[in-house]
């Protein structure tokens, strides 16, 4: 094997932010032997900058692809899906006169893809559409622009209201296309798109993650318009070279005896609550430890279709929000500990007009005992709020410790709000200066939401090394560029395929990776880790089987083993398992 060669170093030496537009009427320069032609390692081609794109036989390869067919690519995190967009767009753009369009879930996604294009492609005149639906920010026109970097639901309103069209439009690029479920944005675009582009117009879907079900998988498929499914894994051959290996160990916890009394008090209502609901005919189909939240969900809407006055539903409404009170109570507790519990239950209290369920949690005899067993834990200031802020704190402690030749970066991750403030506090608190990264919701005075702008510029802070550890919740998964990530921290595990192959991927870009999963023994800790390797089995698989139908003229590609180390179920508490180059 040659020399390890880096994929998230694309951009030459002083390359350009901006540069002047060009002429109204966009030149059409001939095409290099072979389209993309290769020189030095580099690509060269009329619209691409010299020396800023190495040429990636793989990503050279799906881009060929795209030419000729619409592209579903499903490519590990950090193996530049971007690039091959703006390969393609750069070709498409030499051979017509439409626009190209590059739609992300997110602005500071949008501001990322905009200004990579700008450093990899000659000057295109451009726009960015992003901001809230309400408060959309504009730069550049619609009309004038050779480029559109936009969200998706400031397009879909402005189609809907007529503002412009996309038969104009030669290549269309959905990030993270697997949100193309459901009502999301996405819809409507590509469906719009399709039904209004030119023959040679293409579409072209990036993810890294499509879902775990069929049912998922295949609607993300359709919506836009059953694409050739092309997967690459990071074992595959023509890939291998250019990954690092993602080291991948799980560190278990136990909850102290107070912590488990808690637990005791807050399980045996949870119990006596379910088996109320299956005594009157829900909740029958799955044992009462097994249940998880979308179960609970579920019983409301099966309350609702059955037939009946509504007087009689009130009865099983009453326990379903009990039982969904207990389960979010309980699950903070278990995985992240007294304080977050605690907080959650006085959000509860603290509701303006309080239902009459919510009372009727506030008062049970279990919730009341766990409450001021917890007050009284979280008084006595002995220890942390959770065994994993201190497995955590040893966990920082000691990657700071390691020589690097420059300055560290730690990317936390946290499923709760309540629980990023206590990590924060508790990191703060050893003398660490530590960022916070969450969505623009504010909570309440202590938990003020972040704007766009300020997340943008919490990102960048963190790039260039201004504090070690970033704090983040789900809002920093997708997609977002920060290289030389060394440690990525899952404070929980998630039950989620799509969610944790986003967040591993935040590692293992330039240099080997490396992920820490904390996990609580006898907790849900345990089963959402189990549910997300069988999510993240069953996406291989299906991934495979599309591809293999959708090429079966050409050779067909591996699956997407894994994104960033093959996942596997934890080893038992007290043993830490070590994933190497192929996660194994």
């Amino acid at each position: 094997m040659g020399t390890q060669r880096r994929l998230d170093d694309f951009s030459g030496p002083d390359a350009p932010i901006l540069g002047p537009p060009p002429a109204r009427t966009r030149p059409h320069p001939p095409a290099p032997d072979g389209t993309w032609r290769v020189e030095d390692g580099w690509v060269v081609h009329p619209f691409v900058r010299p020396g800023t794109l190495r040429a990636v036989p793989f990503q050279l390869e799906l881009a060929r692809l795209g030419l000729t067919e619409d592209l579903l690519v499903v490519l590990p995190t950090g193996l530049g899906k971007t690039v091959i967009a703006a390969l393609l767009a750069a070709e498409l753009l030499r051979r017509g006169d439409g626009k190209v369009v590059f739609l992300a879930p997110t602005r500071p996604l949008v501001e990322q893809h905009a200004e990579s294009f700008s450093r990899w492609l000659t000057p295109f005149r451009s726009a960015r559409f992003t901001g809230s639906v309400r408060r959309p920010s504009r730069a550049g026109s619609w009309e004038e622009s050779d480029l559109v970097f936009a969200t998706p639901e400031i397009v879909r309103n402005d189609l809907a209201a007529g503002r412009y069209a996309l038969d104009t439009v030669d290549l269309l690029v959905l990030d993270e296309a697997h949100h193309a479920v459901g009502e999301y944005a996405y819809v409507r675009i590509a469906a719009d798109f399709l039904a209004q582009r030119a023959s040679s117009a293409r579409l072209l879907g990036l993810t890294a993650s499509p879902g775990g079900k069929d049912e998922r998988i295949e609607e993300v498929v359709a919506h836009l318009g059953h694409p050739r499914v092309e997967a690459r894994t990071r074992e595959d051959d023509g890939v291998r070279e250019f990954v690092q290996p993602v080291d991948i160990d799980y560190r278990w916890v136990e909850l102290p005896p107070p912590v488990k009394a808690i637990q005791a008090e807050l399980k045996q209502a949870e119990r006596d609550t379910a088996r109320r609901l299956q005594r009157i005919g829900f909740l029958r189909s799955k044992p009462i430890a097994s249940l998880s939240l979308k179960d609970i969900l579920a019983v409301r809407q099966e309350i609702f279709a059955r037939p009946g006055p509504m007087t009689r539903k009130f009865g099983p409404l009453f326990h379903q929000l009990q039982l969904m009170h207990l389960h979010h109570a309980l699950e903070r507790l278990e995985t992240q500990g007294v304080a977050p519990f605690l907080a959650y239950v006085r959000r509860v209290a603290d509701k303006e007009k309080p239902s009459r369920g919510d009372r009727a949690f506030l008062s049970r005899p279990e919730v009341v005992r766990a409450c001021a067993a917890a007050e009284a834990v979280a008084a006595e200031g002995t220890g942390a709020s959770h065994p994993k802020l201190d497995a955590l704190v040893e966990i920082v402690r000691e990657e700071l410790a390691r020589p690097l030749g420059r300055p560290p970066r730690i990317l936390v991750f946290a499923q709760y709000r309540d629980t990023i403030q206590t990590i924060t506090a508790a990191l703060e608190g050893q003398g660490w200066t530590v960022g916070r990264f969450v969505g623009q919701a504010t909570r309440d005075s202590q938990d003020v939401g972040m704007t766009q702008r300020e997340q943008s510029r919490i990102l960048d802070a963190f790039r260039h090394g201004a504090f070690p550890v970033l704090v983040a919740s789900s809002v920093a998964e997708e997609g977002l560029d920060v290289p030389d990530v060394d440690l990525v921290v899952f404070f929980e595990s998630i039950p989620s395929e799509i969610r944790t192959i986003q967040r591993r991927g935040r590692t293992g870009r330039s240099s080997v990776g490396r992920v820490i999963v904390l996990l609580t023994a006898e907790t849900r800790d345990v089963g959402y880790q189990r549910a997300e390797v069988q999510r993240e089995r069953a996406m291989r698989r299906i991934v495979r089987r599309l591809a293999r139908a959708r090429t079966a003229s050409a050779e067909t590609p591996s699956a997407p083993a894994d994104s960033q180390g093959r996942s596997r179920e934890a080893p038992a508490p007290g043993r830490t398992r070590r994933a190497g180059p192929s996660g194994s």
